[in-house]
């Protein structure tokens, strides 16, 4: 069995590992990027002997990269058969939703009612590196930029651990935000709602920039059966 597909190899294999750091954090670094960006989508085997053979390692670090990505609910592994990437799992998509809505809500209040004129800046300047890439059509480095965006609002409420906890929550969601993402207007509603919480944060309004946050985070489960029609293949309740 293959780990990877031949249109999906090129992508994994241009990335080489860091041999002064542990090898397992990169590899699940690695297989997580390829899973959320949905490169390996559902159902895509990865079989730890070719993992090992494309990474240059043992079969130790592919067995942890596979057993920590398992934790994350983003592999099924079938032990002596195979492992497999899952299916989105929507309701770890609706419980890391919570999660993050609840932590941003109380961010951008507390950002609104501080006011800093330097953080509007910044979030301006994120905001027109996201309307550059979705110009040039590029999807990844938009998506990037996005979560750059709301990286910032944790950084500037001093936060920045409870990101790394989103983040590490976030890999159901993430993949349904990826099959959202093309759908018409969908990448110019992001920026627009960004613009607006960032400047419901500039004018000092809390209120505001709650209801623009609430809004924009809702997008992609508020379209969820759309979502579900067109990929059927790729959800599981």
């Amino acid at each position: 069995m293959a780990s990877l597909s031949a249109q999906h190899r090129a992508a994994a294999a241009p990335e080489r590992l860091d041999r002064s750091r542990q090898a397992a954090p990169q590899v699940f670094a690695r297989l997580r990027s390829l899973i959320t960006a949905l490169t390996l989508p559902p159902g895509a085997p990865l079989s730890r002997t070719a993992l090992a053979s494309e990474f240059g390692l043992s079969s130790t670090p592919i067995r942890d990269a596979l057993m920590r990505l398992a934790e994350e609910g983003l592999v099924e592994v079938f032990p002596q058969h195979a492992t497999l990437v899952s299916r989105i799992d929507v309701r770890q998509a609706q419980q890391a939703h919570f999660l993050r809505q609840a932590l941003e809500l109380e961010i951008v209040r507390g950002l609104a009612i501080q006011a800093d004129p330097a953080l509007s800046g910044e979030l301006d300047e994120l905001i027109a590196r996201q309307r550059r890439f979705a110009k040039d059509g590029d999807l990844e480095a938009f998506i990037t930029a996005d979560d750059g965006f709301h990286a910032q609002l944790y950084a500037a409420a001093d936060k920045q651990d409870l990101w790394m906890l989103v983040r590490s929550r976030s890999g159901h969601i993430d993949r349904l935000r990826r099959l959202h993402l093309p759908s018409p207007g969908r990448a110019q509603n992001i920026m627009r709602h960004h613009r607006l919480i960032a400047q419901a944060i500039g004018n000092g309004k809390p209120d505001e920039a709650q209801a623009h946050l609430r809004t924009h985070l809702s997008g992609t489960l508020g379209e969820l059966a759309a979502i579900r029609s067109r990929h059927p293949d790729y959800l599981k309740e």
